[in-house]
């Protein structure tokens, strides 16, 4: 039986702290078309031989799987294997499609090392994935299957349902690519509002889980300095250096605006969140505070 809220409104709302929670493993993607179903783990999904083997390397490779369908769709075709891959790290990722009538045939070792396999073609637009994973926890089709068709319908082309994000006490879970920006709790008018966002390469910081591939503590590093600069495209914020000092951790954080370039010295400091409703989803949420924050050098035009 799936996992669910006993009180699921009270859960999803974004009244709990939800930056710096994006999946920090998640560097590099493969989204495989399937219809499903889906069953709760990776190592669960009942898929063709060939393409289960796929998946096995992937993992095997730090390369983060995940199965996707167009919204309300159950009839995707079981050939040609229809592939997207992803690379969200670095100041230039990327996303490119292909088609496989052998799974082997797919490079992930060039993946891996941010270079787009061959038989794979760029792809210019973003792509939107919406977690609506209900045998993995029940909250995140409830919540996510509306929103996913929402967006279909106003975003065509450009959203697909997907396996778990992580993060199911943030559902409902959206992330776009090829960034990995990650957002939670969303509702239709926060969830468009992101895509929108994101098109003109900028973020909103409402809901913002943060960037996947990157550190949490970095993750609310730079999500400070958004928030204390107004800083909001999506390259415009990055951690130079960091280092952790006992519990907190002490990043060195650039900020490049319009108006010229900065860096500030942020502390962040681990804390827990308590949440009000006793849900099973979560009791106890892991988070952070800003312990600091001072510009060390004036913008620089």
């Amino acid at each position: 039986m799936a996992n669910g809220c006993d009180h699921p409104a009270a859960c999803h709302t974004g009244e709990a702290p939800i930056l710096a929670s994006a999946t920090v493993g998640a560097r590099a993607w493969l989204l495989i078309e399937h219809a499903g179903p889906w069953a709760a783990h990776a190592d669960q999904w009942r898929l063709p031989a060939a393409m289960r083997a796929l998946v096995d390397r992937a993992t095997s490779l730090g390369i983060r799987p995940q199965l996707i369908r167009r919204p309300g769709r159950r009839d995707a075709p079981a050939a040609p294997l229809h592939v997207f891959v992803a690379s969200s790290t670095g100041d230039d990722p990327w996303l490119a499609e292909g088609l496989f009538e052998h799974p082997d045939d797919l490079d992930l070792h060039l993946l891996v090392h941010g270079v787009v396999p061959e038989s794979c073609i760029l792809v210019s637009e973003p792509m939107f994935l919406v977690c609506t994973h209900g045998k993995r926890n029940a909250c995140c089709a409830r919540l996510g299957l509306p929103l996913a068709r929402f967006l279909g319908e106003n975003l065509r082309g450009e959203v697909w349902e997907t396996t778990h994000l992580g993060g199911d006490r943030y559902a409902a879970n959206l992330v776009c690519l090829p960034h990995g920006l990650y957002y939670g709790s969303m509702s239709q008018a926060a969830a468009i509002a992101a895509a929108n966002a994101y098109r003109h390469g900028e973020v909103v910081l409402d809901r913002f889980r943060g960037r996947a591939g990157i550190p949490e503590p970095l993750q609310a590093a730079e999500h400070f300095v958004r928030s204390h600069t107004g800083e909001l495209s999506v390259g415009g914020v990055a951690v130079e250096s960091s280092r952790s000092e006992g519990g907190t951790t002490v990043c060195v954080v650039r900020c490049t605006a319009q108006r010229g370039s900065s860096r500030f010295r942020v502390v962040v400091e681990p804390t827990v969140f308590t949440t009000p409703c006793g849900t099973t989803c979560a009791d106890e949420i892991s988070t952070y505070r800003l312990a600091e924050l001072r510009q060390l050098t004036p913008a620089l035009t």
